[in-house]
């Protein structure tokens, strides 16, 4: 009876490790990050990925701030083909599926000779892991075979999870980033209504001082009076 309990135990063990195994490797295949820089005026910037082949490149960008809130967008694959450009947009989304080497995207401010920019980009990176790695965790399932889990059942649900998790980040994400340039924008027209108010209540002024003077001067007897 002992014998048969630590059996089990070894397999309960053995299936939480495989699962474990199948957690990291799943969550491990999708990278995501971002970033938020000031691109000056007449300036171009460049960034690099390295990618593997047959993998998967999802590049979202959006100016936050800056004058008409535009900027232009090149990526180039390893081999330097133009994959995807865009004249002078506020915001864009481009996926490549990907080759072997180093992916360079660049945006170009060289049109504005005053105004800088203020961009946000994102980066999607998907099916980055080893696929037989991620295999491996079957050979152990096989082993153990306790109490008829279907462990690949609860692989494709945590996947599920995985994807849809992932998507709420990148959705979150976005909205921080528009709710951002909303805000600018929204800042900028504030100080735009108040410096043109200050202007029009001064020009106000200086044109009630001026007829006040004007009408004064109508009523006013230069002629001298001799007694």
């Amino acid at each position: 009876m002992k014998m048969r309990w630590s059996t089990e135990v070894l397999r309960v063990c053995v299936a939480c490790l495989s699962l474990c195994v199948s957690v990291i490797s799943a969550f491990s295949q999708s990278l995501d990050s971002d970033f938020t820089f000031t691109l000056p005026a007449g300036r171009k910037e460049c960034f690099f990925q390295s990618m593997k082949k047959d993998a998967s490149l999802e590049i979202e960008y959006q100016v936050l701030d800056g004058a008409s809130l535009d900027v232009d967008f090149n990526l180039h694959s390893p081999s330097g083909h133009m994959v995807a450009s865009d004249y002078r947009k506020s915001d864009g989304v481009h996926t490549v599926e990907t080759e072997e080497g180093d992916y360079m995207f660049c945006f170009d401010n060289t049109f504005s000779a005053v105004s800088e920019k203020v961009i946000f980009f994102e980066l999607i990176l998907d099916n980055m892991g080893d696929g037989e790695e991620s295999e491996d965790w079957k050979a152990y399932v096989q082993g153990a075979d306790l109490l008829d889990m279907k462990l690949e059942d609860i692989m494709d649900t945590i996947n599920s999870v995985k994807s849809r998790l992932g998507k709420s980040l990148q959705i979150q994400t976005l909205l921080r980033a528009f709710e951002a340039r909303d805000r600018n924008l929204q800042e900028s027209n504030y100080d735009r209504v108040n410096m043109w108010s200050c202007t029009n209540l001064v020009v106000m002024v200086i044109v009630s001082c001026i007829q006040v003077y004007l009408l004064r001067s109508l009523f006013d007897d230069k002629r001298k009076v001799r007694t």
